[in-house]
């Protein structure tokens, strides 16, 4: 079936290059995300990859299997997007300062362009099974924390251990992917692993997705915010749980200081409506706050849960611009 369509896109058949490179389309999009953060910026860089693709074809000889050669191009296309001076990344870190009805924060974030994806997205990402070196299952590889510490790493050391911890190339296959020595790829990956590990804290296992324990967390929080009741959101926190707000690079760590954020936004707004929708294989809730006069319901961001156990180890909260993507309005009928 992909040799037919292999010839008949060769042949300029438009239709047939579609067909054949679909089946990879959402873990290319993946791919992207988790080496730029950005979804939007995957997005691009993901037409980008089959323009390139298309265009390309005829050069394709087929020593490596046409998933590697999509995974080569898009790899280095990120990277080349990751270096481009025009990406946010680089230029759009906003300089802001603190509310004053706000308590000060207590870290700055590295990571303000930060986005969610939705598990609308994800959804064919377990048809594809990574190769026997991987280290990370497939919710890890996507989760908010993971990509979040990702973004730490330098850019090449991201796609190196992207490429072997979590896809499962092998190191010579990565070091053709990114066109470098298998010397260099060991290297990059040892030093990669290093700094994730000093990133990312030990938590408990989540529960599983849709799972009653899940469940409970969530119908607790969504009573509890509607209530403005900031003892029972309290309850729920991890003592290390981290409250961030990108693209705003401030950040809460640690109970009692997201304690006080949180107390000051409902006592100045009062509860808010959370309404259900899944990002990053995790809870996620379109926030919304009530006009007094009128009553509508006004987007306030969407917040996504990082769960250890039976509690919230991090709260990260994003602003109306991913909204559209999740599928969810900016306002709500009274």
């Amino acid at each position: 079936m992909e040799t037919s369509l292999l010839t008949r896109a060769r042949a300029g058949d438009g239709e047939a290059f579609g067909l054949l490179v679909e089946p990879y389309r959402q873990e290319l999009h993946a791919h992207c995300y988790r080496i730029l953060g950005s979804a939007q910026d995957a997005e691009d860089v993901l037409q980008e990859t089959l323009l390139s693709a298309w265009r390309g074809l005829t050069a394709f000889e087929e020593r490596s299997g046409l998933r590697t050669w999509l995974y080569r191009i898009a790899t280095n296309r990120a990277l080349d997007a990751r270096r481009s001076a025009g990406r946010r990344p680089q230029m759009q870190r906003p300089e802001v300062g603190v509310n004053p009805e706000l308590p000060a924060p207590t870290h700055t974030s590295e990571v303000a362009w930060l986005e969610p994806i939705p598990d609308n997205a994800l959804e064919t990402l377990a048809d594809h099974r990574p190769g026997p070196a991987a280290r990370y299952e497939a919710n890890e590889a996507i989760s908010l924390a993971f990509v979040n510490a990702l973004q730490l790493l330098p850019a090449r050391q991201r796609a190196v251990l992207v490429l072997r911890d979590v896809l499962g190339y092998s190191a010579a296959e990565s070091a053709d992917i990114l066109e470098t020595s298998t010397e260099s790829v060991t290297s990059a990956l040892k030093r990669a692993r290093a700094t994730l590990a000093r990133h990312r804290p030990e938590r408990a296992p989540a529960p599983p997705p849709d799972s009653p324990a899940e469940r409970a967390l969530v119908d607790r929080l969504t009573r509890a915010y509607a209530t403005a009741d900031v003892d029972q959101v309290i309850a729920l926190l991890a003592e290390d749980v981290r409250l961030s707000m990108p693209p705003v690079p401030f950040e809460y760590r640690g109970r009692d200081a997201a304690a006080g954020m949180l107390a000051a936004v409902f006592a100045r707004v009062g509860g808010r409506r959370l309404v259900a929708t899944r990002a990053n294989h995790q809870p996620a809730f379109g926030v919304y706050q009530r006009e007094r006069h009128s009553g509508v319901l006004h987007a306030a961001g969407l917040m996504v849960l990082t769960l250890s156990g039976d509690r919230i180890a991090e709260m990260t909260i994003f602003d109306n611009n991913v909204l559209a993507r999740f599928g969810l309005p900016r306002t709500l009928p009274a």
